[in-house]
């Protein structure tokens, strides 16, 4: 076994299955040559050792891969399916192609995903999504990019804060203050929030920005109801249920993302509460389709397509010494889903 804090090599894949290094290379390789059984045999050993090839010496000589590797959260998200639209297009005009990866907003799965598009010989790694509150699982992740730069790869996130790369950064804790300012102003005090689970950095800054909002006021966050469900619409159908039934006075619920405000808003028409005469709902990012829900959605607007331009436009530059930051401003757009709390 190699001693801790060493990288693994192929030969210690080779030692630990009793294989030659050239049977352990074409298994991994998914070459001809070894029988199935050995095979799964190594690609299992493989992955519990946690070893990840580095390929970029065969890479220099052969040609540099032509793909771009894209991890977001959830596939069919608007935000994240914006994000790869701007991705694509900057590839598009590169010359380069788009394989894009689904996490679940798992950080192992996530890390399985980057670690398998190292093995593929991808040229750039784009990460998009929160970030995680347990440094542990932003300390692997890290520690694979990482590596994989040293080896000639780039790199570009989304959203988060410390994986020591290039990074774009949505304006959160802005964002979340001026939404919640703008119920305030409307004199709405009874607010509940519909948001994602708290192991997400992106969770965690959104509510900053409420609560900075309502410390201005002069009002306790405390007093403010927080249903943590899923960060997708079916958690915000759980939500606005829960707030319905335990927080009947509500009349505004914060929906720290879009897909989740639609959710909220589809429990609301079920339920006969006209919005926003009696319930007032806002939503974060602006994506494509908030403008076209009835009643249309006030919220957030982040430039999530400039941002998966802005990200692989990062990766495409030279590296630098230190980490670039770009981070993305915001825009509270102002729609029919808000109005006075009522009397």
């Amino acid at each position: 076994m190699p001693k801790p804090g060493v990288r693994l090599r192929l030969v210690d894949i080779a030692e630990r299955a009793g294989v030659s290094l050239a049977t352990a290379s074409r298994a991994l390789a998914g070459r001809d040559g070894v029988s199935e059984e050995v095979a799964a045999r190594i690609r299992q050993i493989s992955e519990e050792m946690g070893y990840v090839a580095n390929p970029y010496a065969r890479t220099l000589a052969g040609g540099a891969s032509s793909t771009v590797g894209l991890v977001v959260h959830q596939v069919d998200d608007p935000y994240f399916s914006e994000i790869a639209g701007g991705v694509i297009r900057v590839a598009d005009e590169q010359g380069l192609l788009v394989q894009i990866c689904h996490s679940g907003r798992d950080p192992e799965h996530e890390l399985r995903q980057i670690r398998h598009l190292i093995n593929q010989r991808v040229r750039i790694i784009i990460v998009a999504g929160s970030g995680f509150v347990d440094t542990r699982h932003e300390t692997a992740a890290r520690d694979e990019l990482s590596a994989y730069v040293r080896g000639g790869g780039r790199v570009a996130v989304i959203g988060r804060h410390s994986l020591g790369v290039d990074a774009v950064l949505p304006d959160n804790d802005a964002g979340g203050r001026d939404l919640t300012r703008h119920l305030l102003e409307l004199g709405h005090r009874r607010i509940a929030i519909a948001c994602g689970t708290p192991d997400l950095n992106t969770v965690v800054d959104r509510m900053a920005g409420v609560a900075a909002a309502m410390t201005e006021a002069g009002l306790a966050m405390a007093d403010l109801p927080v249903v943590h469900t899923d960060f997708t619409r079916d958690g915000g159908v759980a939500a606005t249920e829960l707030i319905l039934r335990d927080h009947p006075e509500t009349t505004a619920i914060i929906a720290l993302n879009d897909a989740m405000a639609m959710g909220a808003l589809s429990t609301l028409r079920a339920h006969g509460v006209p919005v926003p005469e009696r319930m007032s709902v806002v939503g974060f990012d602006d994506v494509s389709v908030a403008a076209d829900l009835a009643p249309s959605l006030t919220t957030i607007r982040l430039p999530m397509t400039d941002m998966g331009k802005m990200a692989l436009a990062l990766a495409l530059r030279a590296p630098t010494a230190r980490p670039r930051r770009r981070s993305t401003g915001h825009t509270l757009i102002v729609r029919d889903s808000t109005g006075p709390a009522p009397a």
